[in-house]
């Protein structure tokens, strides 16, 4: 493998459950041009977040779920802004213990190798996610920051004309 970095590790209070249930990781500060660039996302578990979407119960700083990155999209947490998902098309569990380093930032960019994670025998499977209306529909922050991410310009620099 490459010295490149081919993985964003985030550090995360919620379950492999819910993960799955939101088609990634969310709702983090981070650089989506340089997510975009990495083929894994790997989940670590802060057993010590106590908010209240913190569901997770695998052993804290443990590697718990590793996706492949299908794509970064604006957060769909309600309430947060300038914030991205991580999704995943397919994934695996696992459960290696004492992957997360205590970095101050929960979110890292690295490689696999670094992490001590060898995807031999590692069975992926396709993740099924639930079609949503168009009526859950994006706010125009949301679409305002995907663009941006897309196109490698700043937010300010995106307008958007709704005609009705």
């Amino acid at each position: 493998m490459s010295d490149a970095e081919n993985a964003v590790v985030v550090f995360t209070g919620k379950s492999f459950e819910k993960i799955l249930r939101e088609g990634g990781s969310q709702a983090w500060k981070l650089d989506p041009s340089r997510a975009k660039k990495c083929e894994w996302l790997v989940c670590t578990q802060n057993a010590h977040n106590y908010e209240d979407y913190a569901d997770g119960v695998a052993p804290h700083r443990s590697a718990f779920l590793i996706g492949r990155i299908s794509r970064v999209s604006p957060a769909t947490d309600p309430g947060v802004e300038d914030r991205w998902l991580v999704e995943i098309g397919e994934y695996a569990p696992l459960a290696q213990p004492e992957v997360w380093g205590g970095d101050r930032n929960p979110v890292r960019y690295t490689t696999l190798d670094a992490l001590g994670i060898d995807l031999e025998g590692v069975k992926f499977q396709k993740l099924e996610r639930e079609t949503t209306s168009a009526a859950a529909g994006l706010t125009i922050a949301q679409a305002k920051a995907g663009l941006a991410a897309t196109y490698g310009v700043s937010v300010d620099s995106i307008e958007i004309v709704i005609r009705g």
